[in-house]
């Protein structure tokens, strides 16, 4: 038995969701509604102490990490429809761009995210719910961030982000101007990771992602949004946020 704990189909949540369909998977999913707070319900804690999603649930045990959630998937079911390279060489670069969507990528537009769509929700709590609810976040590091979201991040913080968003847009498009995926000819991990934070940019990111300035990135986007597995997944996976790039990322930033 499976089953996936998300925000639904947008950022760090939808790798595994959309890893699940392509492998052709059963699975129950479950919501974790962010505007309420869940993942950092005692409910939701006691599945992951730290209070974020994706988690997965395999017969009891339980699985934590987006990347690494797809990794076990790989390993646990390797009869079903294979996400990695067979080859060595081919799954070395498959985990170089799921390493740089990780450490670099996701991080610089979730911090848009966060300054989009999560300071105004902070903002709109009173100081009383506010420190409520910090109080219920068991990571530190992300109490300290959402204090940083309800004053504002720093324009030169913000600077920063978009810089660098920019450079991993120049990094996907010039790839992807070299073959179909990122990690070669096959469609592996390397792609779901990066296309789950990458979906929206065309309309988070207008001036950076769009037909005539990032033409290959913008193919391969519509590519995998062809997939039968993808179009089944945005189907029929709940999603109860705006999904635009920077307000979809701000609603997975809760949780990174």
């Amino acid at each position: 038995m499976l089953t996936l704990y998300s925000f639904g189909p947008a950022a760090n949540s939808l790798k595994p969701l959309l890893a699940l369909f392509e492998k052709g998977l059963a699975f129950t999913p479950r919501f974790v509604d962010p505007r309420r707070f869940e993942h950092h319900a005692p409910w939701f804690k006691a599945i992951n102490p730290r209070g974020q999603v994706p988690a997965l649930d395999h017969d009891g045990a339980i699985v934590t990490e987006s990347t690494v959630i797809c990794e076990y998937l790989e390993d646990a079911f390797p009869d079903a429809p294979p996400l990695r390279p067979a080859d060595p060489l081919g799954r070395a670069r498959m985990r170089v761009w799921t390493k740089w969507v990780d450490e670099y990528f996701c991080w610089c537009v979730s911090t848009i995210g966060w300054e989009r769509m999560i300071g105004p929700m902070a903002r709109a709590l009173s100081d009383e719910e506010f420190e409520a609810k910090v109080a219920a976040i068991p990571v530190p590091e992300q109490q300290a961030k959402w204090r940083t979201a309800r004053a504002g991040f720093p324009p030169e913080v913000l600077d920063d982000a978009m810089r660098k968003v920019a450079i991993s847009v120049g990094r996907l498009e010039a790839r992807l101007a070299e073959s179909p995926w990122l990690a070669g000819d096959s469609y592996s991990l390397a792609d779901i990771c990066n296309f789950a934070i990458a979906n929206r940019m065309t309309t988070g990111f207008p001036d950076l992602v769009n037909a005539d300035a990032t033409p290959h990135l913008v193919a391969w986007l519509e590519r995998i949004n062809a997939r039968p597995a993808a179009i089944a997944m945005f189907a029929t996976s709940q999603t109860e946020m705006p999904t635009g790039q920077g307000q979809g990322q701000g609603q997975e930033a809760v949780a990174a």
